[in-house]
């Protein structure tokens, strides 16, 4: 069954994607010993920020009331990423963990596109295919660490 996601749904989904993403690069940065990859890290973070208040902008504009990821989610990250990265912090074992936070940002983001498309207005899906962009091309850039 095809579900249509209204532009509140949408807009959450686009904060709470970018959000997560935000959070996660915070908790695997203190893991991050190579500049390079450190450096592609930060430029990314900063990236979601913008998009994070983006999505807040938007949410004011229409009425939209966003929320945090919870910290139960927070939590099973922090410990995720610290596991992760306890016997192996190479820049490869590094990208390799952030190329999977990505590829599943960038499924759950095309879904809510797809569920979308009827109902999103123009800035809403503007913001969801920049979202997408940059995600597909922070993809791109990682596999350069594998």
């Amino acid at each position: 069954m095809h579900k249509t996601k209204s532009r509140a749904e949408v807009l959450a989904e686009i904060y709470r994607n970018a959000k997560l993403a935000t959070q996660s690069i915070a908790d695997i940065l203190p893991q991050t010993e190579d500049g390079d990859i450190r450096r592609e890290i930060m430029r990314q973070h900063g990236e979601y920020q913008r998009i994070c208040g983006d999505a807040v902008k938007l949410a004011k504009k229409y009425g939209v009331q966003l929320k945090e990821p919870g910290p139960v989610k927070k939590a099973m990250m922090w410990s995720a990423i610290k596991m992760n990265t306890a016997a192996d912090r190479s820049p490869q074992h590094i990208a390799q963990l952030m190329v999977r936070g990505t590829v599943t940002g960038v499924t759950s983001l095309k879904t809510t596109q797809t569920d979308s498309e009827a109902y999103t207005d123009g800035e809403t899906k503007r913001l969801l295919e920049d979202l997408i962009s940059l995600e597909e091309g922070f993809e791109e850039r990682l596999k350069a660490f594998l």
